[in-house]
């Protein structure tokens, strides 16, 4: 699809009404009536069958807006991006970010690794010695250790997958067994906690040793995305500003965590609408953050001759099949609107997505900054809460940002004070119409 092709497409999509958006996505991807129905959460909220089979004790549904983000070209591929997220600005940034990197190519991602991480701790070690020891044992039995394993996961073995690699290395009074599975295109935490609980009486008889906790690692540095922007003949002001940011980032961990909570908004909200689990990637995410002793920024930006360069490495352990994402029809129609078949897919439009999301982040911190983006956007919040009906929204939205930049703050009672204005106004222009 060509730029001017894409504008088109997008062209006033915010300005739509939520059903005439959801025909649009449709008419973008390819989903069918089924899919955009599922979209709309109706058949999910409609019966609690399905929140009584992923949860304990449910008694409904928290609803989530989801929307899409837009001008979101990966490796060449125009993708419509499904987010699930109740922050207002989060969408609009992403989708701004997206446009301005579009006539520059767009992202470029790649995958390196496949493997999650299994864990079999062997506590009690009563020196170095024992230690390599125990070591030494393991890593001279790995293939039947590894026969072993798969016999534990023979149907992921059938499918390609399976252990790849089994080693052990010491750590202060224990040994630590890693089993490297690749999951195909599963997360596959049940099935590596399950292969880790079995492997564990195995472990015990080779090494003599009582085995402790049986776990899978949130830390997959075995299973990287990587995506790269790259902006020609910048602007130097901004692309000065972008680096500064980010240098802020790589040297202060305060700034550093919330650099990451940016990109992780953008993460966090696909993995929601995909029903991945979110939550082990910000821990694998933040853990990798910290990999090296210091909590850095896992985005990198800097200049080449006039060009503005970022660059994203991030753990993604995610699924495309298994889990939620099998039995939520909404996170399967998210799916199919993304067009990812493969988790090697998925997590590369992570990294490409938290990168865009990334740089709208730091373009506001580097020019208007953070509070005008989203002052702007939570305007829509104050009209709902001071209780402005459908046809008062706007009026009341357009008003509240003139305030903003005469005042440069906004509040509830802003808010309310124009509202009432407004409606007196209408009040008086009936009142007006009526003697005439």
């Amino acid at each position: 699809m060509n730029e001017s092709v894409l504008t088109s497409v997008w062209n006033g999509f915010s300005r739509l009404s939520s059903r005439s958006r959801a025909a649009r996505v449709a008419e973008m991807t390819g989903l069918d009536q089924a899919s955009i129905e599922a979209l709309s959460g109706r058949q999910v909220t409609a019966d609690v069958g399905l929140a009584e089979s992923c949860v304990e004790n449910a008694v409904g549904y928290f609803a989530v807006p989801l929307g899409v983000a837009a001008y979101m070209l990966i490796d060449g591929r125009d993708v419509v991006v499904p987010m699930a997220v109740e922050e207002t600005s989060i969408i609009a940034a992403a989708s701004s970010a997206a446009k301005f990197f579009y006539p520059h190519g767009g992202v470029t991602t790649r995958t390196e690794g496949m493997m999650s991480i299994g864990q079999i701790q062997i506590p009690g070690m009563s020196g170095p010695g024992e230690s390599r020891r125990v070591v030494e044992v393991v890593a001279a039995n790995q293939e039947f250790l590894l026969t072993c394993a798969n016999e534990l996961v023979s149907s992921l073995a059938a499918r390609g997958g399976g252990a790849r690699r089994i080693e052990a290395r010491a750590l202060p009074g224990m040994v630590v067994v890693h089993i490297y599975v690749d999951t195909c295109d599963a997360m596959g935490a049940n099935l590596i906690n399950q292969l880790c609980e079995g492997l564990k009486p195995v472990i015990e008889a080779v090494t003599g040793e009582e085995a402790g906790v049986c776990i899978l690692s949130n830390l997959t540095d075995t299973r990287m995305s990587y995506a790269t922007v790259r902006a020609r003949q910048a602007d130097r002001r901004l692309a000065d500003g972008i680096v500064n940011a980010y240098e802020f980032a790589a040297q202060d961990p305060y700034r550093a965590a919330t650099h990451n909570k940016g990109i992780l908004n953008a993460v966090d909200a696909i993995l929601l609408a995909t029903g991945n689990d979110w939550r082990a990637m910000e821990a694998g995410a933040h853990a990798y953050a910290a990999l090296t002793g210091r909590y850095r920024p896992l985005s990198r930006w800097r200049l080449e001759g006039d060009d503005l360069v970022g660059e994203i490495r991030l753990p993604t352990a995610v699924g495309t099949v298994g889990g939620v994402t099998k039995i939520h029809p909404t996170a399967q129609a998210c799916l199919k609107m993304l067009g990812a078949q493969t988790a090697s897919e998925l997590g590369r439009i992570c990294a490409a997505v938290g990168l865009i999301q990334n740089f709208a982040a730091l373009r506001a911190l580097s020019t208007v900054g953070i509070v005008k983006g989203h002052m702007n956007l939570h305007a829509r919040n104050l009209a709902v809460l001071a209780g402005a009906n459908q046809e008062e929204q706007p009026v009341l939205v357009e008003r509240l940002r003139e305030e903003l930049l005469c005042k440069k703050r906004l509040t509830l009672t802003q808010a309310r004070d124009i509202l009432s204005e407004i409606r007196n106004g209408e009040v008086m222009e009936e009142a007006h119409l009526g003697t005439k």
